[in-house]
């Protein structure tokens, strides 16, 4: 009877190697020792990753319980195993081939015992790892308002990906956080969790790293067991994960990384570039086999990308190329404002559909989430089916459905359902317990009788009774007290001012403010677009009418209908589409500003990266929109066009100008929402300078009165008071009173003594 090895050798060949190009196929066949494999965009990584896995089984250099293959996604591994087994036509069940937490799992349980655990140890979720941080911050008398759990939990998270113990650490490297007693902390929320016998995920490695670096014979073993190590996507990993491979690639050095360190994208949960940037130095002798011809993009694409990514510094090196033809350059476009951006981006939808490109084909990929909104509207104005992948639409999104409820109740007190969805939203006191108290009032007294009057009616009379408690007591009295007052604002306050007023008035703003999640941040922007999104609409009642249409619009099921994709940039890593959209290319959103002033060089670096991922998920066109203004959470501000518009190669690129640039139809028409705003433009475009190559259309801007020079004290809208440092034509750059250094464009700024 032959061998299982022999039986999968028969049955394939070497069929499954000559498919492969050159550089695929040594990358497949180099089987000793350690190799880097740099993939590029569209290469073919995953293939040249699973046919290696069945090249290893093909030639007998092992069995597969000898192989550790590590993916970061389960969808990765699931793709990994079905590939193989079409390889090979062998079953994979039970080869160690996974993500990093669950391979890691399963070596744990294989030694609990070693780490203080059980075999049967619970691996906790969020909701429990915060509830346990809870109880230990009330038992440390620390002030959970200040320290939220959330906060605590993102600090042991950030030491646990780079591999660090309570024990390797020094108390200063906590600060000042929780008043100095983080370590503490630490401490006390590692051995409650041995005490429950459970662990969390990022306890998953931690644990394996104290295994293998502290029992040999533990360590001895699996360098026994594992003679090949594959890694996907080696790019993303965190310190902890590089330190476990290290450690189990020390046997046989037989580890072979496959990952391009241009599409490392994900430094803020963790991931280390450096990680693959030093492989040949970690493992010295490695073989370093770079993947350039691309399947996916046309020549200009990729020219344009690779001109891109050439400014980081932070790389290993590799210019993608292919055989297809160069197809057509990447558009440059710019555009007045947002809602200009939105109705072009819409147009150009349209356009293609009717040329019969699937909908299913065409994506808009944004920096940010805020972003979104205006293109929702559009593509629902104009009939056009959409998804947003990665999360809810705009106006399905939990803050943003908190916040219409508010307005609703304003507006109209009899809406139940709003009222009962922000009652106890922040949190009043007011449990399961006092909202059935709420419907039995408004139901006359009477369990299951129809109601008699609204919620809030009820609420109004509950409200001067002692039927609740004195914490729900307290909490609903402070509510409609603030409801009596905002709705009598209505006639009198503008209704953007009014939103604004109750998110801030009734805590909610101040609720996601103290939350620490990395998803807060993202809600108080949606919040803030929100917010913008009124000043367009003259009342209240008109803006919940629009919304109410928006949702009634979208609610219907589209099966398997097509739809366009509308996702941000770091969720399309992976993917691919016929025509990508890229709008808000302009300095401030991409590359971000935040990611810029905390992370400075690393963050640019890292935002040029993101930028050459979104132009390689394009297969035939790709098209680059910045905005010459964009309003941003009510706030307008000129813009510049991103750097990296600049840094897009002049042969790749096709720069169009806008003829009807500032013409009607933009979102200029509430000068009440701010002191001073630049008039829009009508007539003929020029072009901007000429910067590597890139000619880039801008709009004709109104000239100052007054010239500005060297030393001239200005006032910005948005930046506020600062002393003129140089002037380049058009463009100042301004020293800010509190903001620093900024380059702006001159006709946005007014003399100091004018500004009041």
């Amino acid at each position: 009877m032959q061998s299982p090895a022999r039986q999968m050798a028969g049955a394939a060949g070497s069929s499954y190697v000559d498919a492969l190009n050159a550089p695929q196929r040594a990358a497949v066949e180099a089987l000793d020792g350690p190799v880097l494999v740099l993939a590029g965009a569209g290469t073919g990584k995953t293939r040249v990753l699973t046919t290696r896995l069945a090249h290893l089984l093909m030639t007998r250099r092992a069995w597969p319980s000898q192989i550790l293959a590590v993916t970061f996604t389960n969808k990765a591994a699931r793709e990994m195993r079905d590939r193989v087994s079409q390889l090979t036509g062998a079953p994979t069940e039970g080869w160690w081939m996974g993500t990093f937490h669950a391979l890691a799992a399963r070596i744990l349980r294989r030694h609990a015992d070693l780490v203080g655990l059980n075999s049967n140890f619970t691996i906790l979720d969020t909701d429990d790892q915060l509830r346990l941080l809870k109880q230990l911050l009330e038992a440390e008398s620390v002030d959970a308002k200040r320290w939220p759990a959330r906060l605590i939990l993102g600090v042991i998270e950030r030491w646990k990906d780079r591999g660090l113990t309570p024990d390797r650490l020094k108390p200063e490297d906590a600060g000042d956080v929780a008043g100095g007693r983080m370590l503490a902390l630490y401490r006390g929320y590692q051995e409650r969790l041995r005490t429950l016998n459970a662990c969390d995920f990022g306890d998953l490695l931690l644990h394996n790293l104290t295994l293998l670096q502290g029992h040999a014979d533990v360590l001895a073993e699996y360098h026994r067991r594992f003679r090949y190590l594959l890694v996907d996507e080696y790019q993303d990993t965190n310190v902890a994960q590089y330190l476990w491979l290290r450690l189990l690639a020390q046997g046989h050095r037989n580890i072979c990384c496959v990952g391009d360190d241009d599409q490392s994208i994900y430094g803020w949960r963790g991931a280390e570039v450096g990680n693959i940037l030093r492989f040949e130095s970690d493992f010295p002798g490695a073989q370093v086999i770079r993947l350039e011809r691309n399947y996916r993009s046309t020549g200009h694409i990729l020219g344009a990308a690779s001109g891109l990514i050439a400014h980081n510094r932070g790389r290993l090196g590799k210019t993608l190329y292919t055989d297809d033809p160069a197809g057509e350059p990447v558009l440059v476009r710019s555009v007045w404002d947002g809602e200009e951006e939105a109705r072009w981006v819409g147009g150009e939808i349209e356009a293609l559909h009717a040329k019969g490109v699937s909908l299913n084909e065409i994506a808009i990929l944004v920096r940010a989430g805020f972003q979104m909104r205006e293109f929702e509207e559009r593509l629902l104005t104009l009939g056009v089916p959409y998804r947003v992948v990665g999360g809810p639409r705009f106006y399905e999104r939990m803050e943003i459905r908190d916040a219409m409820a508010y307005l609703r109740v304003i507006a109209q007190p009899a809406d139940d359902l709003a009222f009962e969805r922000i009652v106890n939203v922040p949190k009043r006191g007011l449990g399961a317990k006092a909202v059935q108290t709420l419907h039995l009032t408004a139901r006359g007294g009477q369990a299951g009788a129809a109601p008699r009057q609204p919620l809030y009616e009820a609420a109004l009379d509950l409200a001067q009774t002692d039927e609740l408690a004195g914490r729900a007591r307290t909490g609903l009295r402070a509510l409609m007290t603030d409801f009596e007052r905002w709705r009598g604002a209505v006639a009198t306050t503008p209704h953007a001012d009014l939103a604004r007023r109750v998110l801030d008035e009734s805590g909610y703003t101040a609720m996601w403010q103290a939350d620490k999640s990395p998803e807060a941040q993202g809600r108080l922007e949606n919040l803030k677009e929100l917010v913008a999104a009124m000043e367009e609409f003259e009342t209240l009642a008109g803006f919940l009418e629009h919304v109410s249409l928006v949702m009634d619009a979208s609610d219907g099921s589209a099966g398997n209908a097509e739809m366009a994709t509308l996702m941000t940039l770091h969720a399309a890593k992976g993917l691919e589409f016929a025509h990508v959209f890229l709008p808000g290319w302009e300095e401030g959103v991409f590359p971000n500003q935040r990611a810029l002033d905390e992370t400075g060089v690393a963050g640019l670096e890292e935002e040029r990266r993101l930028a050459y991922v979104g132009l390689t998920r394009s297969k035939h066109r790709a098209y680059v929109i910045s905005a010459a203004n964009r309003r941003i959470h009510g706030q307008w501000q000129s813009s510049l066009p991103s750097r990296f518009v600049e840094e897009l190669p002049e042969t790749h690129v096709d720069v169009q100008a806008d003829p009807g640039l500032g013409t009607g139809g933009g979102a200029m028409e509430t000068p009440s929402a701010f002191a001073w705003q630049p008039p829009r433009q009508t007539g003929f475009m020029r072009r901007g300078p000429v910067l590597e190559g890139v000619a880039y259309a801008v709009a004709d801007r109104p000239k100052p009165a007054v010239p500005f020079a060297p030393g001239d004290r200005v006032f910005h809208q948005k930046f506020g008071y600062g002393r003129v440092v140089t002037v380049d034509a058009d463009k100042l750059t301004v020293d800010f009173d509190h903001t620093g250094e900024k380059k702006v464009i001159d006709s946005f700024v007014k003399p100091a003594d004018k500004a009041g």
